[in-house]
């Protein structure tokens, strides 16, 4: 603003500015509460460099029977290009449309899989990074990086490493969970699949605290767990302490009888809406809270067609549940599962198809496959 001033003899002209406003703290680049606030930015993993995975307990525990008998056969070695070209071909679907629904993509750093690594008392070679969502656990503007059980999976996280530098010095919170020494104690080394009927069992023992980031599920202030083959109620209760009381945690029973992952059992998809594995959940025992929501019991998953693709899987039938929202509408799903598509355009739902049965291999679907870092939305609670 300019006014004239008749304060001395010379009417000199003075200018009085405005205050300046102070700048607007930049956005920090994290920020992710649920898993249906709108996708704004996104890891996704990749297969480059990627060796089959040791016979381990932890490893053979976890996988379908055929896959179980190809670890002990080629562990350590990289996976063929028969399997990671096709893997490769379907990333590049998903990524651009990804991109063409308005999100970002970022990407980890190759690594040195068939490296051998260890500490004093183990050695292993590496896996892959094609599931960020394994090894990183977003909850609001903080990044955690989780204790997995999977030796092979030791130094995963440092694909992230120029990522993860890059967000902090942004703003956002970067912590590690305790390292875990992953010794012979953490397995029981009499461990079977428990058959029908028997009681749930898990090849880690409670010697110390692990947990994969794809064993929870986020609901704003609410977090879903199961315990599993790799995570341990130890595991539970160091994020339950960590996150405190501006968060609770609540562990789901799954009747899965080699229980990993979450993300093929209950999934929320929007506010009020749940989709549910009827083989691996009691409808009539989810907890109380739900009462009021629409709950969406998956369709039998269509069949996988192709040898290949049946032998090579790491992951059960109902990978068909491991879906991608980007929005409270919009979900991406398995192009070949169209029984899991039709349930969702039943439900209300934008169904988004893309190839991505190759991925099977290397761990993982659309959700596994990806790490929500930035969605936009508020921390609320849902119930």
């Amino acid at each position: 603003m300019i006014r004239s001033t008749s304060s001395d003899l010379r009417g000199d002209l003075r200018v009085d500015a405005e205050p300046a406003a102070a700048p607007e703290a930049p956005r920090c680049p994290v920020s992710s509460h649920t898993e249906w606030d709108l996708l704004e930015e996104v890891l996704v993993g990749h297969v480059d460099g990627a060796t089959i995975p040791s016979s381990h307990i932890a490893v053979t525990s976890n996988v379908p029977r055929a896959a179980g008998f190809v670890f002990p056969l080629f562990g350590g070695l990289r996976y063929p290009g028969l399997m990671t070209a096709p893997a490769r071909r379907e990333l590049e679907e998903f990524i651009h449309i990804l991109e063409a629904e308005g999100v970002t993509v970022r990407r980890p750093d190759p690594q040195p899989f068939k490296a051998r690594f260890g500490t004093p008392a183990w050695s292993s070679r590496g896996f892959t990074v094609a599931c960020p969502r394994d090894s990183l656990l977003v909850v609001g503007d903080e990044i955690i990086e989780t204790p997995m059980a999977w030796r092979s999976r030791y130094f995963e996280t440092f694909a992230y490493r120029r990522l993860l530098k890059e967000y902090f010095a942004a703003g956002a919170r970067w912590t590690a969970a305790p390292k875990p020494e992953l010794p012979d104690e953490l397995y029981d080394p009499d461990y079977t699949v428990p058959g029908e009927g028997e009681p749930l069992r898990y090849v880690t023992t409670e010697h110390e605290p692990v947990f994969d980031a794809a064993d929870f599920v986020r609901c704003g202030r609410d977090l879903f767990v199961i315990r599993s083959n790799v995570t341990n109620a130890a595991g539970i209760a160091w994020l339950r302490r960590h996150l405190g009381d501006a968060y609770r945690v609540h562990e789901i029973e799954s009747r899965c009888r080699q229980p990993m992952h979450i993300d093929t059992t209950f999934m929320p998809l929007a506010p009020g809406k749940l989709l549910v594995n009827p083989d691996y959940l009691d409808v009539a025992r989810l907890p109380r809270m739900f009462k009021g929501w629409d709950i969406l019991v998956a369709p039998e998953p269509d069949p996988v067609r192709g040898a290949l693709l049946k032998v090579t899987s790491m992951c059960g039938k109902w990978l068909s549940m491991n879906v991608l929202s980007l929005d409270e509408r919009r979900v991406v799903v398995e192009r070949d599962q169209p029984s899991m598509r039709r349930a969702l355009k039943d439900w209300g739902f934008e169904p988004i198809p893309c190839a991505f049965q190759h991925y099977a291999a290397f761990g993982g679907a659309f959700h596994c496959a990806t790490l929500d870092i930035r969605r936009r939305g508020a921390l609320e609670s849902y119930f």
